[in-house]
């Protein structure tokens, strides 16, 4: 069965973009996806090989070509046949907001235990005379 368009939504499940095709939908009804440089709001729009898609996923915008309209969602490798990358996400960048590694505490670091507070009490308190 050779196809020549498909879903919007069903190709973007089938190339994993999305986990679910019902989040596939969403993002098309909200006009979030460009295809060829029109943002589309239909999730029925027929999407056809040598198409370019950008559309957001996670913090990143994603550009592809469809390569090819898929059958199935299949596995991860074979949904990368679906599309080329034109610009991959680039990974740990600077401006990042997400919260660091090193912002967990080790035991007794930042906030004083209860035994390091009763010593610095004991420090703190006035000698007797």
């Amino acid at each position: 069965m050779v196809l020549d368009a498909q879903r919007l939504d069903k190709w973007l499940w089938y190339a994993r973009f999305f986990k679910s095709r019902s989040l596939a939908t969403r993002v098309c009804a909200k006009g979030r996806i460009r295809v060829n440089g029109t943002v589309v709001s239909k999730a029925h729009h027929g999407l056809r090989a040598g198409d370019v898609l950008t559309f957001p996923q996670a913090r990143h915008i994603r550009v592809v070509r469809v390569v090819d309209l898929g059958a199935r969602r299949g596995p991860a490798a074979e949904a990368r046949t679906l599309y080329d990358d034109l610009q991959p996400p680039q990974p740990g960048k600077k401006d990042d907001p997400r919260p660091l590694a090193a912002a967990r505490r080790e035991r007794g670091q930042g906030r004083p235990t209860k035994r390091q507070r009763r010593e610095t009490d004991r420090l703190k308190r006035p000698a007797p005379e």
